[in-house]
């Protein structure tokens, strides 16, 4: 009967190793799940930010090709060296508000 209990004993606490060794696995799997939802999560924020940085873009490429394609690039080039460079033609003068700031 001895014999019997110290075997009861050693599978009583091979029983419990192997129960906490399968909590920690499903504890570590379920933590890896939620940690990998998590990346996913934020890099499809990523991937929005980019394809909206892209569609600017496109739109941005799409209007400078009409530019080049119409033969009219003197007048771009006029049209940005005025309104969006600061120049202005040698005989103009520019007139500027300042009163307010």
């Amino acid at each position: 009967m001895a014999r019997k209990s110290k075997q009861n004993n050693k599978g009583l606490f091979n029983k419990f190793l192997v129960r906490i060794a399968a909590v920690a696995v499903v504890v570590g799997s379920i933590v890896l799940i939620y940690a990998t939802e998590r990346d996913c999560a934020e890099k499809e924020r990523e991937i929005d930010s980019i394809q909206a940085k892209i569609d600017t873009y496109e739109v941005e490429n799409a209007d400078l090709q009409r530019i080049l394609d119409s033969d009219d690039i003197a007048d771009y080039i006029a049209r940005v060296a005025l309104e969006e460079r600061g120049y202005a033609y040698p005989d103009e003068r520019r007139f500027y508000d300042t009163s307010r700031d």
